[in-house]
């Protein structure tokens, strides 16, 4: 309506350029955070368009104000209005001829209820003054009421509950009570407008932290555990940690961190070592506070040697030896020696003296004066407690001069012949070892006629004589740093051994003799290596010779002809050669002669047989041919005999009569005739009664079973058998038939016994070993044309 107006206006004047400047609000009203924009429109030839602020400062555009012009209209934008922004704006117009109109609005901004940043929930510790926070705005200013349990609360003079003057809500020694949902409520009366929030409040109570024992006792190294235990309370649930030494103890294979029910936390500790004793803490902690507990463990620790360690003395001068060890209790100390097992406490010697020991907390000093090269050994140092005991041992090493461990000082050789002379020796530390000829050091390179040959405590001058010069005296010293010491050794020239004596001959047979004699007085310097024994028969013969065995005196001579006469020397031989023979002896074997009588010996052998074993003895010179074997039992008068190759040693007779004693007469037969008889008897023993019972008592149903059907076979295999000899019939004749034919078949009708005549079958003897015994040991199985069957031994068994 008013820009109808002033378009009138404009008409009326005519001629006259006026701007006409209007704005679509006069006056609004806008809640803090909304927008708004308001239209500036201006009548005429306005070349600009402006609007300014409350403070009538040209409003440019920003984040928050916006501007759009054109021509003759121009919008202004206000996003999210702030309190500030309340105030009359202005748009005023120009023209080119420079006037101005200008139209305005007011601008009214009022606050809505607004919580800011009210938190929930809300903490407090147990006891505190708390103070719910509700932080509301608006304009006008609201009007607050708390609630509790959809209640209001009611802020009386003297209650423990009080609003304050920011209106929240205050709340006297708070307490698990007063927990719970609180609700802030505020209204603006003017508007009707009304909000609330909620607001959780949460009471934290302090832990409370209790200990059942406060003092635990372990021993270390013993794979043992202890337990701590907590018990807590509080609001939130306490956190409960466990410290040493300042530090958190972190679950581990050692410690073990356990959280039981009813607010109770363990804390194990495992295999326990000397180290783990000591205080241990049990804190407990929540919003509302911290609380500690110290506990205490004792570790009993097993004593244990901690310093121990080797000594070295020189001899005659004394040894201190420490031992130190530690443990829970201290332990007591003690040394025992390694030579007799003695053992020595704090204040006891040795019965000679020499040997002292002193020490108290856990360190003992063992004092060895004038030490011995007898005392070099082990020591035990021993650490004992009610706890136990540990056991550690040291060596004691006695450092003393070279000593020479040979009295061998005087060797012998001969020209060209290489001898080594060895120095042997024993020094602690080692010896250097060195040469002299007649105060002049021997090269350890090689020369013509010396090498030297170095080892760990010992050298050996290896000397080739050349000359007479060559031999004499050589000089060993040994060195260390605790002394030195000299050796002198003489190599002397060798001769060859003097000749043996006390010559004599034992033993003489037909082709044996054994030689023996006595060694020489002398061997030269060198030993003797073998003695050289030479023989031969009587008269101008060539000697022949016989080497002994090493350096035995006693030589035998074999393969000697009988009755004939020989002649004996022997002579020794050493490095350096053949010594003197002895004086020559003679000696006659003996003639051939008919062979001692054997020894004897029986056994009893499988069945009716029974074995003679035959021990040759003197054969008089020539190999037994025979022995002659006579038997009979003692009621007969008629002897049997056994012809048994000389070769063999056993006899075996059979088949003999039970029950019987048996005379034996053995001659022994050579070329030359016979021995004496040796005689022997021998019983045989009651034929032993084989019954079914005792047979098969002790075989089970099927053994019983295959014996018998084994006795039947055998039995068929016999009866076919003799089918075959007598009437040429029966499975095997059968066999044979198929097997050969009709022509072998004729050819064996052709071969049957004509009466009267008898065939042989030889069949072999089993022995009681079962292997079949040698010719002459057989049985003839005579077969008669009667059918009859008669068996004898064989002719060399008569």
């Amino acid at each position: 309506m008013l820009g109808l107006v002033q378009l009138l206006a404009a008409l009326v004047c005519g001629s006259q350029a006026v701007l006409q400047v209007s704005i679509s609000l006069n006056k609004v009203e806008l809640s803090v955070g909304e927008s708004k924009f308001f239209i500036c429109t201006a009548i005429g030839e306005p070349v600009r368009l402006d609007w300014f602020n409350p403070q009538g400062e040209r409003i440019a555009p920003s984040r928050r104000f916006a501007l759009h012009s054109e021509p003759s209209r121009s919008r202004l934008i206000i996003y999210n209005a702030v309190v500030q922004d309340a105030g009359i704006y202005r748009c005023e117009a120009a023209d080119a001829a420079g006037n101005t109109g200008e139209a305005s609005v007011v601008l009214e901004i009022y606050q809505r209820l607004t919580f800011r940043d009210v938190q929930s929930p809300q903490e407090f510790r147990h006891g505190e003054t708390a103070e719910v926070v509700c932080d509301v705005i608006s304009s006008p200013v609201p009007t607050v009421v708390w609630y509790y349990q959809d209640r209001e609360i009611t802020l009386e003079q003297g209650s423990r509950l009080q609003m304050l003057a920011n209106n929240n809500l205050q709340i006297q020694q708070v307490s698990k009570a007063d927990e719970g949902v609180y609700r802030c409520e505020a209204s603006v009366e003017a508007r009707g407008e009304i909000d609330f929030v909620d607001i959780a409040v949460v009471v934290n109570v302090p832990p409370v932290l209790t200990i059942s024992q406060q003092s635990f006792n372990a021993t270390a190294d013993y794979q043992e555990s202890v337990t701590f235990t907590c018990m807590t309370s509080g609001s939130p649930e306490p956190r409960v940690t466990w410290h040493r030494k300042g530090q958190q103890l972190e679950p581990s294979e050692q410690h073990v961190l356990t959280r039981l029910d009813g607010g109770r936390s363990s804390l194990t500790i495992r295999n326990i070592r000397q180290g783990d004793g000591g205080s241990y803490t049990c804190r407990a902690a929540n919003k509302a506070g911290a609380q500690e507990r110290e506990l205490f463990l004792k570790v009993f620790v097993q004593p244990h040697i901690t310093v121990l360690q080797n000594v070295t003395a020189v001899e005659g001068a004394a040894a201190v030896v420490s031992c130190q060890a530690e443990g829970e209790p201290l332990p007591d100390i003690s040394w025992r020696t390694g030579q007799d097992g003695r053992s020595y406490g704090d204040g006891d010697k040795s019965p000679d003296g020499r040997l002292q020991v002193r020490g108290r907390h856990g360190r003992s000093v063992l004092t060895l004066s004038s030490v011995r090269l007898s005392d070099r050994g082990r020591f035990d140092c021993e650490a004992q407690s009610r706890i136990g005991g540990h056991q550690k041992s040291m060596f004691l090493d006695v450092e003393f001069m070279p000593r020479f461990l040979t009295n061998h000082t005087i060797l012998y050789s001969w020209e060209g012949n290489p001898v080594n002379i060895s120095c042997d020796v024993i020094a602690n530390p080692p010896a250097t070892l060195l040469w002299r000829r007649e105060r002049i050091s021997i090269a350890a390179e090689a020369t013509p006629t010396t090498r030297v040959h170095g080892t760990a405590g010992k050298s050996v001058l290896e000397v080739t004589p050349m000359s007479d010069r060559d031999f004499g005296r050589y000089n060993c010293t040994a060195r260390n740093n605790i002394g030195v010491r000299f050796q002198e050794f003489i190599l002397a020239q060798a001769d060859v051994p003097s000749n043996p004596y006390s010559l004599r001959l034992s033993a003489v047979s037909q082709r044996l003799a054994t030689v023996s004699f006595m060694k020489p007085d002398s061997h030269g310097g060198v030993p003797i290596s073998h003695y050289l024994l030479q023989y031969r028969e009587a008269g101008p013969q060539d000697w022949r010779e016989l080497r002994s065995h090493s350096v035995h005196t006693t030589v035998v001579l074999t393969g000697l002809e009988p009755n004939t006469t020989y002649e004996v020397r022997v002579a020794a031989v050493n490095g350096k050669g053949q010594g003197e023979f002895s004086h020559t002896e003679s000696f006659q074997t003996l003639p051939i002669r008919e062979p001692s009588p054997p020894a004897v010996h029986g056994q009893r052998g499988m069945g009716t047989a029974y074995r003679l074993g035959l021990v040759k003895q003197d054969d008089g010179g020539m190999p037994i041919v025979e022995y002659i074997v006579k038997y009979k039992t003692d009621k007969e008068e008629q002897w049997m005999t056994k012809l048994v190759p000389g070769s063999q040693d056993s006899a075996l007779l059979q088949p003999l009569q039970w029950n019987t004693r048996y005379e034996v007469e053995i001659t022994a037969r050579n070329v030359k005739g016979l021995s004496e008889p040796t005689f022997y008897q021998f019983f045989m023993p009651q034929k032993p009664d084989i019954t079914a019972e005792s047979l098969f008592s002790g075989l089970g149903l099927g053994a019983v079973l295959g014996l018998g059907l084994a006795a039947l076979l055998l039995v068929a295999a016999l009866l076919d058998v003799s089918c075959f000899f007598l009437r040429r019939a029966g499975l095997l004749m059968c066999l044979t038939r198929s097997l050969c034919g009709n022509k072998t078949a004729t050819g064996a009708k052709g071969k049957e016994p004509e009466e009267g005549k008898a065939a042989y079958l030889k069949l072999p003897l089993k022995e009681e070993n079962g292997k079949e015994s040698l010719k002459p040991d057989t049985i003839e199985i005579k077969v008669h044309g009667d059918g009859s069957l008669h068996t004898k031994a064989d002719d060399s068994r008569a």
